[in-house]
């Protein structure tokens, strides 16, 4: 494994990547908002299991593919922001009555099932992890390259899945508070769906 320093500065530099207020932080809280903070939790758990597939890519030197290939870039980077619209889109306009059952009886799931693909669909955290982990990696070092990124990147993952349970948690103190309003949970869910389509617009229109 890379040597104690730079460990040390890899830890660093993810834990403040991680805590500076993120999409990924802001999809999580845009979820609590809407469904609550279980819905939240499992948003957070979605995310960091569809990081894992970038993770493993850039282990494998598949993320390369999006510098090699723009247009495979532009088309994942447009269906995952069309998903984000989507899915935000139908939080906004989702009734009283359907939003109640769908919270009762599907939010966290159908919160991890979407977490994940929006995470996977996401080619801007593939080429995080491309540019990011290979600084940290000692190509002396006992362990295989593409061991040490693979660990590295887990690394990565759990650290930003932490920064995304607080966010979680502070946004479910506020569910919390109002959920006894029924027009204060409308105003929440519209809230969260704004969020969800003003990222994925921001991905859209996001270059490189």
């Amino acid at each position: 494994m890379p040597s104690l320093s730079l460990l040390a500065a890899f830890f660093a530099t993810t834990f403040v990547f991680a805590y500076v207020p993120g999409p990924a932080m802001l999809y999580a809280a845009g979820q609590t908002l809407a469904r609550g903070r279980k819905a939240g939790l499992m948003a957070a758990l979605g995310i960091h299991l569809g990081c894992y597939a970038h993770v493993f890519a850039a282990a494998a030197g598949l993320s390369i593919l999006f510098h090699a290939v723009p247009a495979l870039y532009l088309v994942v980077k447009l269906a995952g922001a069309a998903y984000l619209v989507w899915l935000g889109f139908r939080m906004i306009v989702a009734k009283d009555k359907q939003a109640a059952e769908a919270g009762a009886m599907k939010s966290g799931r159908a919160a991890l099932i979407e977490s994940m693909l929006v995470e996977v669909l996401n080619p801007k955290t593939a080429i995080f992890f491309l540019a990011f982990l290979p600084q940290f990696v000692d190509a002396g070092a006992a362990f295989p390259v593409w061991l040490q990124l693979t660990i590295l990147g887990s690394a990565v993952n759990l650290i930003f899945t932490s920064a995304d349970i607080v966010c979680v948690l502070f946004a479910g103190l506020v569910t919390e508070r109002l959920k006894r309003s029924s027009g204060a949970q409308r105003l929440m869910r519209r809230a969260g769906g704004t969020v969800l389509c003003g990222l994925g617009v921001n991905l859209a229109l996001q270059r490189g």
